[in-house]
């Protein structure tokens, strides 16, 4: 017999319906392994899918923040003046950056 890992096999019938129902959840949760989602689901119970797009979307936003209080501080070291143009569009990224923050921890559990 070959030398396995998992040795022991557990089987359960199930309806049509609760297969379905079964690989649906499995490609929700982006697992290719039946084997895997099954011992997944029957040990933790959970599979949590995270949409990582609002961090995506907030690390681009403060990178053009960046950016552009890069060149503002160029500009200022290189003039000795802020304009109000200035100060006005680092409010506004900042205004961006807080809604992406306050969007991301709605959505935490």
């Amino acid at each position: 017999m070959i030398n396995r890992e998992r040795d022991i096999q557990i089987n359960f019938r199930v309806t049509e319906q609760e297969r379905d129902l079964i690989y649906k959840n499995m490609h929700e949760s982006d697992v290719k392994n039946l084997g895997a989602y099954l011992r997944k689901m029957a040990i933790d119970g959970r599979i949590f899918k995270l949409d990582n797009s609002p961090l995506r979307e907030m690390n681009t936003n403060m990178s053009r923040f960046s950016s552009n209080l890069n060149q503002i501080a160029k500009r200022v070291n290189s003039t000795d003046t802020i304009y109000t143009e200035d100060i006005q569009e680092i409010k506004e990224m900042m205004v961006k950056i807080w809604q992406s923050q306050k969007y991301i921890l709605s959505k935490l559990p």
